[in-house]
């Protein structure tokens, strides 16, 4: 039987910091400037590659004293970044376990942030094996991580089938040998799944 690894954010949560900053910022002009040049998707990057928000925040607040609480804000309230769930990804997990599919999960996270997810979202929890980002000081797409996430659990890479919304990460996980699907919706992951005679 085929492995399925999944992505977490962006396939089974809307994660978005936009959540939080539109109640914080009043203006939805200074909010996008903030997250362009203060809170960066790639500053945030370097969290789930291991630093702490604490160190991370300290280097902004150098550059950006004037913002200091909205930088706190950011692992302070970081509950608050989520929207709904994505509709239909855990019915497809839960399908898949009850068919006897391992299902692991392959995540850029912080490994300070990923305990309170598992507390917000049971489904994290029922994986057979879940690698973060964070805890090994590597992010996706970069090559090692999935072939550390595929020696730490003992698969091999052709028997895996990996689901990402990141069309780079899908891409690297093909450079290791697994075979990969581009998330967009629910509907279509299960089209993908019935084609490879999965679902």
């Amino acid at each position: 039987m085929k492995t399925i690894v999944f992505d977490l954010g962006g396939v089974f949560v809307d994660w978005n910091p936009r959540y939080l900053y539109r109640n914080i910022f009043s203006s939805s002009e200074e909010m996008e400037w903030f997250l362009s040049n203060v809170c960066t998707s790639a500053w945030n990057a370097r969290q789930d590659a291991g630093r702490t928000f604490a160190e991370g925040a300290e280097l902004l607040k150098k550059d950006y004293p004037g913002y200091a609480a909205q930088i706190d804000a950011y692992f302070a309230r970081w509950e608050e970044m989520f929207g709904p769930d994505i509709a239909g990804t855990k019915e497809i997990f839960w399908e898949l376990k009850a068919k006897g599919f391992k299902v692991y999960a392959l995540t850029n996270w912080s490994k300070e942030t990923f305990p309170k997810a598992k507390e917000m979202f049971e489904v994290f929890t029922q994986f057979d094996g879940v690698l973060v980002s964070g805890e090994e000081g590597l992010n996706k797409p970069d090559p090692r991580i999935y072939q550390r996430f595929l020696d730490k659990f003992s698969l091999r890479a052709e028997k895996c089938v990996f689901i990402d919304d990141n069309a780079a990460n899908v891409a690297a996980a093909h450079t290791v040998g697994m075979d990969g699907i581009r998330f967009e919706n629910a509907e279509l992951l299960r089209e993908e799944l019935q084609k490879r005679g999965i679902l």
